[in-house]
């Protein structure tokens, strides 16, 4: 959506603020003083303005820490601070202009603000328009207690499996309900959505044929949203789409012969409610194995259910969403795609996977397997990307089985089937009008009677019956029935197509002929927790083997583990935002209209850009997204040649990966010893590519934590040399208020709103990765298929959609939406000063203690940004690696911070802003502790042992016979420093063994249904 049109549209929003009694205001140029810090941070006692304000409390340290943290570096103020860290030629005068009061909101007024917006939405209607999305019934116990947990919500990626044993339970339970419906015996722990999960399918056939094919098939009666992504992702590849009816075998049977032919992909159901005959699927497989291709078949779980598994017709890959399974609708998101692979795909498959594996005493425990696939290592060799997850919505999913088990689940399908073959039949019997699906599960596709116009039927079902209808064409409507259906919704269609509404006295059974014979989820834990207290007993279980926020900080660096406060994330569950299918029509979602028209502008306002589009739904889809917009840009302006993608060596492993997605050929770009951008290997090599120069990506402040004075030549440089300049965001925590891509000169960059605005990492996803544009590139933004009918998303120019949902992951924008009107023009500079004094203050306290890299030296003071890298190789040749460090701080309670990257054998440690002083100060300590450990170990004290056998389960503790000849004592092992008596986590099991950045090492993972067998006394 251009920015120019947001702005046009924007008086609703305006008016919402106003109701407030709130002036909205235009921010001066920001005075990040500690005068004006103690202004924003402390009440006002005898003025009229509000007390209690939000900015107090996202931002750790008081007032007074600040004025000692200051001092302990030798500072007075935080502005003198602050031009020491940034250097004044990117330093930006630019004020922040953003559509909320300049002070930000308090929470009340937030919430009554929010609650406007909402409820312009129209949320109380039945939604039976299908197309891959469906009503469902989230349990109450798993929605209090998972998806509004923040022990469940603000966990980071299991990549430390010692403290992740819940989450990666939880995930378990999901890869065991995809490979038992499926009937394929590998499944990841999810992908982002349907559309994408279908991209990686057809990307992993087309690898497997060594790339040397260019032809996919695939099923007329593919959701159109996939069909749109899958173009998107064809693309790059020069990958044809070649589209068949399965109806007509001999037609579809001579394209799936072609030479030319890699691989197919089927509907099954199809999105009209067709069920594919299963000899029908077996001749399309049979067709593709022999010509060496492979079958690929989208799927919906709650049919299969019933359905006879795509395995029986030798499926090779299973896809889709699993949504119904207890997610809402959200406007599309965030929902875990499922992806399910034959045995002998199971190392090429996307995403991550659970693994078995054992701990140091020899007891069974869970970590990811197949971590060798992670970008960090392959970069631009990757297939795919690895930051392509929806954990915590895979958690419900899996969860939501848990709780109804198999045969509630199939009661729930078959009361989905009874009720569409009661309206099917009375359609094909009573009715003027004509079914043209003749097998179903859940969904019915009419052909109206002449004279009878789409529109007014959809009219009609909404005015006189609150439920909404999908319009095919202008005489063709089609109905998706749910678990949310009910008698009265019955009787209301059979009205709304003119047959009677008495109806049978039961529901018709599932038709033998399609039913499948073997038994599914028979694991005991989808047959014992079916009552709340059993529920809600086992979740609390799962999440008490995590370490969450709620725990300690999590000092990850790049990633940015912020508080997501509580006021933000309460609207994500209101029907008002959850009960809205993404494909309602415009008039019937204005709340949300109005709150992504208002987040598109403070974005844009934010980066320094003139347009957003918020449809890619992570960071590293919001770095193809941006790629792919620059090479249609290119294109038309007839420098489509141009493929040549500069990248500094010390980027994020998903930028190369990105860049090899879009057809792209990555050249790397050396660093300097300082880890600041080479200029002069940039100068060199991109007058060498000048005529096939696309793009370069530059992540700033750099991944090594450091604003680098040159980033304007840089930029400068790549224009001069005809190509266009990508900023990654994943450091953006460090420059909002202060700096900005748009203020640098920037053409594109995407945001993590995961990181910087505030949406909880869920585990391992949800993420949203908008990308912001300057003018040039607006018109190339993501356009969308099925959403441009219904809404003004995307022009003649877009690119196809790289995500299902036309905003992405709608449903938890108010999240950041809430984060930046709370904070205000005033505020948010702040979150990156503190974020940047906290770095420091860390650093300051450790560098008589540890080596740190690649700091900035000025006025013989040395700074970082954000984060800091602590070097530990030095250590390695005395015996002692930095994962031993990062397993021992797990017994101080803390997650480890970012473990060899970007530099081998160190840690990157980001404090954040919304750590206090307290907390920093724990984190140093068990630091400085450690470092006397590594010393003791160093020496020849046994002591010193600790390091190599953390971390400590108290079952370690209690049972392992071998204490006498360790060397140090159990309080010296579970109690190093004091706090430890009062506040402990303990890590669930021992070390396992790990084998993250480690080329030549490969967790073996067994079967899905192995691995359940083997953790059922976990």
């Amino acid at each position: 959506m251009l920015r120019s049109r947001l702005l046009a549209s924007s008086g609703s929003v305006t008016r919402s603020f106003h109701s407030l009694n709130r002036l909205r205001n235009v921010a001066k140029v920001a005075n990040v003083s500690s005068a004006e810090y103690d202004k924003i941070y402390t009440p006002r006692v005898g003025s009229y303005a509000q007390l209690d304000t939000f900015q107090r409390r996202h931002l750790g340290p008081s007032t007074t820490n600040v004025s000692d943290m200051l001092k302990t570096m030798g500072y007075k103020d935080l502005d003198l601070f602050i031009s020491q860290v940034i250097p004044p030629q990117v330093l930006s005068k630019r004020a922040l202009k953003l559509e909320a009061p300049v002070k930000g909101y308090t929470e009340q007024e937030m919430l009554k603000c929010l609650h406007e917006v909402a409820n312009k939405n129209k949320w109380n209607v039945k939604n039976f328009i299908g197309k891959g999305y469906y009503g469902t019934i989230l349990p109450p116990v798993i929605q209090r207690n998972l998806l509004e947990c923040p022990e469940w919500y603000t966990s980071y990626t299991p990549y430390q499996p010692e403290i992740s044993q819940g989450r990666l339970e939880a995930l378990l339970n999901f890869q065991t309900v995809i490979s038992d419906l499926t009937g394929l015996p590998v499944a990841n722990a999810s992908l982002l959505d349907e559309g994408t999960a279908a991209g990686e399918s057809m990307l992993l056939s087309f690898n497997a044929a060594k790339k040397k094919r260019t032809k996919f098939i695939i099923d007329k009666r593919l959701h159109p949203q996939t069909k749109s992504v899958l173009r998107t992702r064809a693309a790059p590849f020069g990958i044809e789409l070649v589209e068949i009816d399965t109806c007509d075998t001999e037609a579809a049977k001579s394209l799936l012969s072609d030479k030319q032919v890699f691989g197919g992909l089927v509907q099954y159901p199809g999105t009209d409610g067709s069920i594919t005959p299963g000899e029908t699927m077996k001749l399309i497989a049979d067709t593709l194995h022999a010509n060496k291709a492979l079958f690929s078949v989208a799927s919906d779980l709650m049919a299969l259910t019933l359905l006879k598994p795509p395995s029986e017709f030798g499926a090779d890959i299973v896809l889709g969403s699993s949504q119904r399974f207890g997610v809402p609708f959200g406007y599309g998101g965030p929902h875990a795609a499922f992806f399910a692979v034959v045995e002998k795909l199971n190392r090429k498959i996307p995403g991550r996977i659970v693994g078995v594996s054992k701990d140091r005493l020899g007891k069974p425990a869970l970590r990811l397997a197949l971590q060798t696939r992670e970008q960090h290592i392959k970069r631009d060799k990757a297939t795919s990307n690895i930051c392509t997850a929806q954990a915590l919505l895979a958690n419900i999913a899996g969860s939501y089985c848990v709780y109804h088990g198999p045969q509630g689940l199939k009661n729930i399908a078959n009361r989905i089937y009874g009720f569409t073959s009661v309206l099917a039949e009375k359609i094909q019997k009573e009715s003027v009008h004509s079914l043209i699906n003749e097998s179903w599960f859940d969904t019915l596709t009419v052909k109206l009677a002449d004279g009878v116009n789409s529109n007014d039927i959809l009219q009609k079902a909404f005015n006189d019956y609150s439920i909404n209808l999908f319009a095919e064409s202008d005489n063709i409507v089609s109905i998706s029935l749910d678990e949310t259906v009910t008698q009265e919704d019955l009787i209301s269609l059979c009205k709304l197509f003119g047959v009677s509404s008495k109806l049978p006295e039961s529901l018709p059974c599932f038709p033998d002929a399609l039913l499948r014979k073997d038994s599914i989820l028979s694991n005991d834990v989808f047959n014992k927790h079916h009552s709340e207290t059993a529920m809600l007993r086992y979740l609390h279980r799962l999440q008490s083997r995590d370490l969450s926020l709620a725990n300690s900080m999590i000092p990850l660096g790049s990633c940015t583990m912020k508080l997501n406060a509580t006021v933000e994330m309460m609207p994500i569950t209101w029907p008002q935002f959850a009960n809205i299918h993404p494909f309602q029509p415009a008039d019937q979602v204005e709340g949300y209209r109005e709150l992504i028209g208002s987040l598109e502008n403070d974005l844009a306002n934010i980066t320094g850009f003139d347009a957003v589009s918020l449809q890619p739904n992570s960071g590293a889809q919001g770095e193809y997204s941006g790629l792919r917009v620059i090479r249609s840009y290119l294109e038309s302006q007839g420098q489509g040649h141009r493929n040549i993608c500069l990248i500094p060596v010390s980027a994020h492993g998903t930028n190369p990966a990105s860049a090899a997605m879009c057809g792209l050929k990555v050249i790397p770009v050396d660093c300097l010893s300082d880890g600041s951008l080479d200029l002069k290997d940039l100068k060199a090599k991109a007058e060498k590519y000048q005529d096939t120069l696309a793009a370069i990506m530059i992540t700033y402040p750099s991944t090594y934590g450091l604003f680098g004075p040159g980033v304007k030549d840089a930029i400068n440089i790549v224009h001069e040399n005809g190509g266009q300049v990508y900023l990654d965001g994943a450091n953006m925590n460090a420059q909002v208020g202060l700096t900005s891509p748009g203020d640098l000169g920037a053409d594109v960059c995407h945001l993590n709103l995961h990181k910087t605005f505030s949406i909880p990492h869920g585990g391992g996803g949800p993420g949203v990765g908008p990308i912001c544009v300057r003018s040039h590139l607006a018109p190339y933004l993501p356009g969308h298929d099925v959403a441009k009918m219904i809404t003004d998303i995307g022009s003649a120019d877009s690119i196809s959609s790289v995500s299902s949902a036309p905003y992405g992951s709608a449903s938890i924008l108010p999240i950041s939406y809430a984060y930046i009107k709370m904070m205000g023009s005033e505020g948010l500079p702040f979150s990156s000063v503190i974020a940047m004094l906290n770095a420091n203050y860390m650093m300051n306290r450790l560098k008589s203690h540890y080596d740190i890299l690649f700091v900035n030296d000025r006025s013989n003071i040395k700074h970082c940004g954000h984060e800091f890298i602590i070097d530990l190789r030095a250590f390695k040749t005395k015996g002692v690696e930095a994962i031993d460090v990062a397993k021992r701080l797990q017994d101080y309670g803390f997650h480890a911070p970012t473990l060899a990257f970007p530099v081998p054998g160190t840690l990157m440690v980001e404090p954040t802003e919304s750590e206090n002083l307290d907390e920093l100060d724990r984190f140093v300590e068990a630091m400085i502790a450690i470092r006397r450990e590594i010393d003791l170990y160093i020496t020849g004290d046994a002591r010193g042992q600790v390091l190599k056998n953390a971390p400590h389960s108290l079952e370690d503790l209690i049972t392992s016979e071998d204490w006498q000849t360790r060397g140090y004592t159990r309080e010296e092992a579970a109690y190093p420093l004091g706090y430890l008596k009062y506040n402990k986590f303990w890590p669930p099991v021992s070390r396992l063994d790990d084998t993250y950045g480690d080329l030549n090492l490969m967790c073996t993972c067994p079967s899905v249904k192995e691995i359940a067998e083997d953790t059922n006394d976990l």
